[in-house]
């Protein structure tokens, strides 16, 4: 019973796992535009839909920064069946729903959950943790849930 609730807890601390679900060539050189399928860990219902340049080898070159992805990403959430919302953190700074490196270090693309409880909806937003180009770049989504979803008030 004790291995049943550990092995729960730890795949809930798990961020999502994404699923490549589409990809644009966007020129000659092979650089592309990914767009990954995100389901929410702790949101049964809620799948969001990432997208974000990946750039080919000849840009890498060309560009001489060989190891940086720019940090631009748009984000899409959408109901996908019946809400069932489990343990999720509530306040302001929400929690990580995905992370996925962009650089060899200190630079990853993040989804992040933030309940807004007073309006009864989910906030997605997609940011890196890293400053580019003097501002932070960033794309937000949200989903609003039905009076029989919402939790109970704190």
């Amino acid at each position: 019973m004790m291995r049943n609730w550990i092995a729960a807890l730890m795949l809930m601390a798990v961020p999502a796992s994404a699923d490549v679900v589409g990809k644009v060539g966007v020129d000659w050189t092979g650089n592309d535009i990914l767009i990954e399928a995100i389901a929410d860990p702790a949101v049964q219902g809620v799948t969001c839909h990432l997208a974000y340049f990946d750039r080919s080898v000849i840009d890498r070159l060309s560009q001489g920064n060989w190891f940086e992805d720019p940090s631009n990403s748009a984000i899409e959430c959408s109901r996908t069946g019946p809400i069932r919302i489990g343990d999720i953190q509530r306040g302001a700074k929400g929690e990580d729903v995905f992370s996925a490196s962009r650089s060899l270090i200190l630079k990853s693309l993040r989804v992040k959950r933030i309940y807004d409880e007073q309006n009864q909806v989910l906030v997605y937003l997609a940011h890196s943790d890293q400053l580019s180009e003097g501002s932070a770049k960033m794309s937000i989504s949200t989903v609003a849930l039905l009076p029989e979803e919402a939790l109970p008030a704190k």
